[in-house]
């Protein structure tokens, strides 16, 4: 079998603009995979299209000897780009063999997945607005909820935010009470002394985890908020490397990570997994791309022993959403299961892909007035 040809999407929509890429073979299977740049689009895409010259001709059966290549044809070092040729690999290997991605890793530790909503508080900063929102999705079946409520703070945050921000908390703990989860996202926003501040602040209300609290590069800062609190700080979504996960985990201070299978790619992402698992650290990835994401990721997590909980935006998305992406498991009660389905199991619909094209996205906006608060302008 061989690579004839490497086809890319952008598909617009309100949070951020999604790149697909499809790998099609001269036997007729095609592999889906995405390059979604968070608040990147076209960098990302460029990055796909250039790996082209390398992968015509080659066997997509053989991910990690293609995936290799690529790194090596750009200096050794990984992308987007070449993650998501590796996404659309595995997929084309296991529909080859006519079985479901979980198999190809190993089999099934977890029959289903307990995830936490994300993009659901989509509105104005406002204590009651969220008690709702949040509300409304539990009775949707979520029993986990990560939420940003330090509005456009960066580095510091002014006493009115401040006080807004644990007011915010607090509503959501009245409204849900104590059995539902709250993971507070901080955004790498805060200097070490301001995270622990407003980390101290939160302790009342339990939460999950907070989430970034200072700069993801900053491993001793991360280090230094977990040993002032008393309930857990997670990171890992930005980590391009093996060792930065062993080099935060060693410490033996933190213990629970979120690598990111969309950059890193299925294949180190499974080795971040291992890296945890040997300091008896817990794997939640990150995941705020497009459902394909979703799937991917939940046939990740039920391989392995230390799953914790699993990101999911899908039920705050766009209608249309579910005729782009077919195949997809849907949270129920909570808890998503991974597709039996051969590959990842999901469906791209070029038809619906054509009608949602690249848009412009102020981000700068949407950082300054809150994160995950309200959608950006489309232009």
């Amino acid at each position: 079998m061989q690579i004839v040809d490497l086809k890319t999407y952008v598909v617009g929509n309100p949070w951020k603009n999604w790149i697909f890429v499809q790998l099609v073979t001269d036997e007729g299977l095609t592999g889906l995979g995405e390059a979604t740049g968070g608040l990147s689009t076209k960098p990302n895409l460029g990055d796909v299209e250039e790996l082209r010259p390398h992968l015509i001709g080659e066997d997509p059966c053989q991910p990690s000897r293609i995936i290799l290549k690529l790194v090596k044809a750009r200096a050794l070092h990984r992308s987007t780009g070449i993650s998501a040729v590796e996404q659309a690999c595995w997929d084309i290997l296991a529909k080859s063999l006519g079985v479901p991605m979980w198999k190809l890793f190993g089999g099934k530790h977890h029959a289903r997945l307990r995830v936490y909503a994300n993009g659901w508080y989509q509105g104005p900063r406002d204590p009651v607005f969220f008690a709702e929102k949040a509300a409304e999705m539990a009775s949707r079946g979520y029993t986990a909820f990560k939420f940003d409520p330090f509005g456009g703070a960066y580095q510091q945050i002014d006493r009115d935010s401040e006080r807004l921000a644990v007011a915010i908390v607090r509503a959501m703990r009245e409204a849900l009470g104590d059995e539902v989860d709250l993971l507070i996202e901080a955004h790498d926003r805060f200097t070490v002394s301001t995270a622990i501040r407003l980390g101290k602040q939160l302790e009342e209300f339990r939460p999950f985890w907070l989430e970034t609290p200072v700069r993801s590069y900053d491993l001793k800062g991360h280090i230094e908020v977990q040993r002032a609190l008393n309930f857990p700080v997670v990171l890992g979504e930005a980590f391009h490397e093996l060792r930065q996960f062993a080099e935060l985990l060693h410490e033996r201070v933190i213990d629970i990570v979120q690598p990111e299978p969309q950059h890193l790619g299925p294949s180190t992402a499974r080795k971040a997994f291992a890296v945890a698992d040997a300091y008896d650290a817990l794997v939640a990835c990150h995941q705020a791309q497009s459902p394909f994401c979703t799937a991917m990721n939940a046939h990740l997590h039920c391989s392995i022993p230390n799953f914790l909980i699993q990101e999911n935006f899908d039920d705050s998305l766009e209608p249309w959403t579910w005729d782009l992406l077919q195949g997809v498991p849907r949270v129920e009660d909570g808890y998503i299961v991974p597709s039996d389905a051969p590959g990842w199991g999901v469906e791209f619909n070029e038809e619906e892909a054509l009608k949602h094209t690249y848009g412009e996205r102020n981000f700068l906006r949407l950082f300054e007035e809150g994160w995950e608060t309200r959608r950006p302008p489309t232009s």
